[in-house]
């Protein structure tokens, strides 16, 4: 299930309204969803991927619609690009309010299974972009008295998932890291959240698919071992995104926001 731009979530289009939101990997999936969901409440979304047609059209959706948004093609393991991009969009706007690094990846193995090089992969990505995308927005968010930075980790991060080596440890990883960084930062009214998703049914689960044996198999766990007995829509998950953006969420730092139908628990 993909947003509709006039039916999704329970939108209010003042709540973010003069704030400057900047999303990675927007492109699809949950990063598109929350991009669209921060856009209706008013945000100017700043719209990167690293493919940039599909940054360009989750755009222009936005803005199809009278809300606001501009787009950027963006690898944000390229320091230097993710540095600027984000340098050019503060010189543009003014101002940065909401950071959602929530680009990653997923590889399936074992310890004997996943090279060096997919390790290194998952870590560059899940882990080393996120905290980069932090270094270069904080200080703007000092300036300006405060922000809200959102880091995408998994529920993978809460529990540990069979045979998901890489996957599991560098999602733990950012959830420490994001508690770190809120700790370090919460004096500056900057705030620090992990968003844990579940299973969303979008091409993402690639790797669980792989890992449990096809489609028919990832279908059977999700109906038995999800107490809600399903997947979670993109819509649910940019609920999320839009409340620990705003004032909804005011007084929370340092937590990692599970939305997943109890699969942790």
């Amino acid at each position: 299930m993909t947003p509709d731009l006039a039916t999704n979530t329970k939108a209010n289009a003042t709540l973010l309204a003069d704030r400057v939101a900047f999303v990675t990997a927007a492109g699809s999936g949950i990063g598109r969803a929350g991009a669209i969901a921060l856009a209706r409440c008013g945000a100017h979304v700043v719209v990167t991927d690293l493919d940039g047609k599909l940054a360009v059209e989750v755009a222009a959706e936005i803005t199809s619609q009278g809300h606001k948004a501009s787009s950027k093609q963006l690898d944000v393991t390229d320091d230097d690009a993710l540095q600027s991009t984000i340098e050019s969009a503060i010189a543009r706007y003014g101002r940065l309010d909401i950071l959602h690094s929530h680009a990653g990846i997923q590889i399936e193995g074992t310890l004997e299974q996943v090279s060096p090089d997919a390790m290194d992969a998952s870590w560059a990505l899940n882990v080393r972009s996120h905290f980069m995308a932090s270094r270069a927005v904080v200080g703007q968010m000092k300036k300006q008295g405060g922000g809200s930075i959102i880091i995408t980790s998994s529920n993978s991060g809460v529990q540990f998932d069979r045979e998901m080596i890489a996957y599991a440890t560098t999602k733990h990883a950012v959830v420490a890291m994001t508690r770190q960084m809120a700790a370090d930062y919460a004096k500056h009214n900057i705030r620090f959240n992990a968003l844990c998703p579940g299973f969303v049914d979008t091409p993402f689960n690639a790797g669980f698919e792989v890992q449990m044996g096809g489609r028919p198999a990832l279908e059977d766990y999700i109906s038995k071992n999800i107490p809600m007995g399903r997947w979670a829509t993109t819509d649910e998950i940019s609920d999320a995104i839009v409340f620990i953006a705003s004032d909804m969420s005011s007084f929370m730092t340092g937590h990692a926001l599970v939305v997943d139908g109890g699969e942790c628990i």
